[in-house]
């Protein structure tokens, strides 16, 4: 009987593990992983290639899916549309040829609002949208290199876990940088100490937002000589950045209310009488921006500067009841689970709002004051349910507010 050899390597059967037999041909396990390796390294080039398939979603179709969670903004929502949108079509942009000059730029972008104005909540909402990798990063933990805190690749560690670890896709994804005024320069004066969480973190987050080549460690933490890195290129991430940038409207304000000498004097006067003075924001610029402590060099690489607007009264009572997500919406569910029905009166929804406005925390502080008013009744009703209904008056909420915390908050 004639031995049975590898028809690639020439191994016999002894020598091998596992000998698949064909018709005419048999071929071992080594060799069967090694055309394995080389077929994936072929498909891995090919698909390099291959241009990404996307759904678009138009900005039109995308401001209404973040109306559905999100009041009001509809300037912050237009801006963010187009700018994903645009982003959309970049990645889509077919193979460039040698004669091709236009190379389409991203526009990074950056938001300003005050706190509980519905920065983060906006990117959370428009991560259920996109069909490309989304994620949210922390700009408070970062700190140069070799400082206690996160390396700013940390960013990207994070977008590679929504990605599943896959490069390519990472590669075309969004990032969302919140809290970025707290990177802000401490002064413009020179100081003894290093700022290592403010002008540094600026300064490393610079490459990263234009485009570069960065080595990631894929676990996070800081780098080490030892450990493993993934390469990424960020050339084609768009980053979102937002902040609460407390004190810019002092900045704006004297910005708008400079006085000048001469004939010009009048037309000045006229221009403040035009200037809405409750919503400073409206009027920010990157030149705003750069005297509250970002530096020139971050600036130009977020181009485009957005703003939301601060939360009024009829606001704040819409949030409480029309998004998907609204707390009484959240509250009747969590009642339901114990069979019980709840309804919150017209005056109870406006005292809320009342007291909201006065702790000047915008939506987050509708979320402490509903919990104080049900907390007693959620606490109650599971051993004891009297009733298959509970209606939550003016009456009812004012006697639970009077025992909480809230009491003691006066308008500033």
């Amino acid at each position: 009987m004639a031995q049975v050899t590898c028809s690639f390597c020439g191994r016999s059967k002894k020598d091998v593990d596992l000998m698949i037999s064909g018709i005419h041909a048999h071929i071992c396990d080594k060799c069967i992983t090694q055309a394995n390796q080389i077929l994936t390294e072929e498909l891995k080039t090919k698909s390099k290639d291959v241009l990404p398939e996307f759904k678009l979603v138009k900005p039109v179709e995308m401001k209404k899916h973040l109306d559905q969670y999100v009041v009001g903004q509809d300037e912050a929502k237009r801006i963010l549309s187009v700018a994903v949108y645009n982003h959309y079509k970049r990645l889509m942009q077919k193979k460039r040829s040698k004669n091709d000059d236009v190379v389409i730029e991203k526009s990074n972008i950056i938001m300003v609002g005050e706190t509980g104005t519905g920065k983060t909540y906006l990117a959370r909402s428009l991560a259920k949208i996109l069909e490309v990798p989304f994620c949210i990063a922390d700009a408070t933990v970062l700190t140069e290199a070799g400082y206690v805190g996160e390396d700013v690749e940390s960013i990207l560690t994070r977008l590679l876990q929504a990605a599943d670890y896959k490069v390519e896709a990472a590669e075309r994804g969004i990032v969302y940088i919140d809290e970025l005024d707290k990177i802000a320069r401490k002064s413009d004066n020179p100081s003894i100490t290093r700022d290592v969480s403010g002008e540094g973190v600026q300064q490393g987050l610079l490459k990263l937002l234009e485009g570069t080549h960065v080595n990631v460690p894929p676990q996070g933490g800081r780098k080490h000589p030892d450990q493993k890195m993934i390469s990424i290129n960020t050339e084609n991430i768009l980053f979102i950045c937002g902040g609460a940038f407390d004190g810019i409207n002092r900045v704006i304000g004297n910005r708008l209310n400079t006085r000048q000498l001469g004939f010009s004097a009048a037309d000045k006067a006229t221009e403040k009488a035009k200037i809405n003075e409750e919503n400073m924001l409206q009027y920010v610029t990157s030149q705003d921006l750069k005297s509250f402590g970002l530096i020139p060099e971050l600036l130009g690489r977020l181009p485009i500067v957005t703003y939301l607007n601060p939360l009024d009264a009829e606001t704040l009572k819409l949030i409480l009841t029309k998004p998907k997500n609204a707390l009484v919406k959240q509250y009747s569910r969590l009642f339901e689970m114990e069979d019980v029905k709840l309804e919150f009166t017209e005056d109870a929804l406006n005292y809320i709002v009342e007291k909201a406005m006065e702790n000047k925390l915008g939506a987050r502080g509708l979320r402490s004051i509903c919990e104080s008013i049900v907390t007693d009744a959620m606490f109650e009703i599971p051993s004891e349910k009297e009733s298959d209904e509970l209606v939550i008056t003016r009456e009812y909420a004012e006697e639970k507010i009077e025992k909480s915390k809230f009491k003691k908050l006066r308008v500033a």
